[in-house]
């Protein structure tokens, strides 16, 4: 059979998925509903992969960002409640009104819009009045002042009962930090309660991400929403392992003289003759021309420094001394099958970012293959 696939691809791992759902799920405290957040085409696994995955293990809440998100998982067969997880611009209110998307309202301007949507019958969901409490600072209502406190009466009076859920953002999960900000959000969210009609049995108070979920400390919400942990970023001491490999072909082998120097600029040069792997993978895959010059990339079970700088479309490891390997072999830049393969703390050092930055740029550049077991 002929290979069809491109030259650099992402193995996703769909049964790890369903395993560390499975796991998030179980840390998860009694009475407390979980919203598997799908943002970012599911942190790059792809959206349509994964909401099956969800469905399966009962999952009733999905928390997405754009339109395009919240149509994908309404195509995937997902019926249940999606949550778009920022403020929206009213373009993007206007389009996923036929997605039934629960959007968050922290502003007069958009609390009218929503009631304009009701009133003609097109706005089908219930909507999340955003409180900052301290926190992000960056989308959400304000109400510790008296400016904040008006804006937020006039939002409750105009939408009244469509209000099914109050909403934060912790921005640290640190446990001192995190006990002050729950503290916060329970008294802002009673204040709410006090200076309105809505009934707490009837509103989805919450608050908490996949870091707050494993914290271990007890907080005030009645949901969860998780992303990092369905993906393996988080606790691999508990089982949580990573869901997605990147992988490249090795094009060209060439042994070259000391004192040559590889890549743009000569910005290195080998120390005695030296055999250079060229592999398919450059910046426009998501090796990442601004990483720093420690990079490694794992051919067989030979672990290869990456020299010169990247290019768009190439990268060039030292693998002298390394026989076996040849034209079409595989090398691994993250994950992987071999004895060796590149963990998150060394690739995390290697890029100098988060694992949840590189899955998504990663799933979005490359080809992505499915391995079900």
């Amino acid at each position: 059979m002929i290979e069809t696939r491109p030259a650099s691809w992402c193995t996703i791992h769909t049964d790890r998925i369903s395993k560390n759902l499975e796991l998030a799920l179980a840390l998860v405290p009694k009475r407390r509903r979980f919203c598997a957040v799908l943002k970012a085409d599911a942190y790059g696994h792809g959206i349509p992969q994964v909401v099956p995955l969800v469905r399966e293990q009962g999952v009733t809440c999905i928390g997405i960002t754009t339109n395009a998100e919240a149509r994908a998982v309404r195509q995937a067969g997902f019926d249940g409640a999606v949550i778009r997880l920022r403020a929206a611009a009213p373009q993007e209110i206007e389009g996923a009104l036929e997605d039934r998307v629960e959007e968050q309202v922290a502003t007069r301007q958009v609390a009218q819009l929503i009631l304009n949507h009701l009133e003609t019958g097109r706005y089908k969901a219930c909507v999340h009045l955003a409180l900052n409490s301290a926190g992000m600072s960056r989308d959400a209502l304000e109400i510790s002042t008296a400016v904040g406190e008006a804006e937020c009466s006039d939002i409750l009076a105009t939408l009244g009962g469509h209000i099914g859920g109050i909403c934060t953002h912790f921005p640290s999960n640190d446990p001192l930090q995190l006990q002050q900000s729950d503290a916060l959000f329970q008294q802002q969210v009673s204040w709410v309660f006090e200076n309105s009609d809505l009934n707490r049995a009837d509103v989805l108070v919450h608050a908490g991400s996949s870091l707050t979920l494993i914290s271990e400390m007890e907080i005030g919400t009645d949901m969860y929403r998780c992303g990092a942990i369905l993906y393996g970023i988080l606790k691999p001491e508990l089982g949580f392992r990573s869901t997605m490999d990147l992988e490249a072909r090795v094009v060209s082998l060439q042994d070259y003289p000391a004192g040559s120097t590889v890549g743009y600029d000569r910005d290195y040069r080998i120390e005695g003759s030296r055999r250079l792997a060229c592999i398919a993978i450059g910046y426009e895959n998501g090796f990442r021309r601004n990483s720093n010059n420690g990079n490694v990339v794992v051919a067989g079970d030979f672990l290869a420094p990456v020299v010169g700088k990247i290019s768009m479309n190439a990268i060039v490891a030292d693998v002298t001394g390394a026989d076996s390997i040849q034209i079409g072999d595989t090398v691994s830049v993250f994950g992987g099958p071999g004895a060796a393969p590149i963990r998150q703390f060394t690739v995390e050092g290697q890029f100098c970012t988060i694992m949840a930055d590189l899955y998504t740029d990663w799933g979005r550049r490359n080809y992505r293959v499915y391995c079900t077991p």
